[in-house]
């Protein structure tokens, strides 16, 4: 059997995937222990609680989630009386979604911890670096 030079622990796809996994699995943890939510209805919270009043599209267009995975989380968000849905009164079959004031606190609450994780992340790194990484990530993410 032939020596395969490809080395995996090297893959930049592979890298960013480990990375991620890594830094956000003790923030998943966070917000599955608090409010019982998967890691697709904590990015539509976060959605609507930066940029308000949005449709399940443009959560979609934004977050390049899929429109399935957005439907299923917005369903168990409005169960649990964290967002409202309305229809739109010239397009019926455009929803628009607003949080809800318990829906809000959660954000709120989210949100100051999200902070304080990024923080404590950033801090591994030093300021130039952390700036590096932030760039190559943005730079990266707009290829799709």
């Amino acid at each position: 059997m032939s020596h395969d030079d490809f080395d995996l622990q090297d893959f930049l796809p592979y890298l960013l995937n480990q990375a991620a996994e890594a830094s956000s699995l003790d923030f998943q943890q966070v917000y599955k222990d608090r409010y019982g939510m998967l890691r697709t209805e904590w990015r539509v919270l976060f959605h609507l609680g930066i940029y308000g009043r949005m449709s399940a599209k443009e959560i979609g267009q934004r977050s390049r989630m899929h429109k399935t995975k957005i439907s299923r989380a917005v369903q168990k968000l409005a169960d649990r009386r964290f967002l409202t849905r309305q229809t739109d009164d010239q397009d019926r079959r455009l929803e628009w979604l607003d949080l809800t004031a318990q829906g809000q606190a959660a954000y709120r609450d989210l949100r100051a911890i999200a902070m304080r994780y990024d923080s404590g992340l950033s801090a591994q790194l030093t300021a130039q670096e952390n700036a590096v990484l932030r760039q190559a990530l943005r730079k990266l993410a707009q290829r799709g």
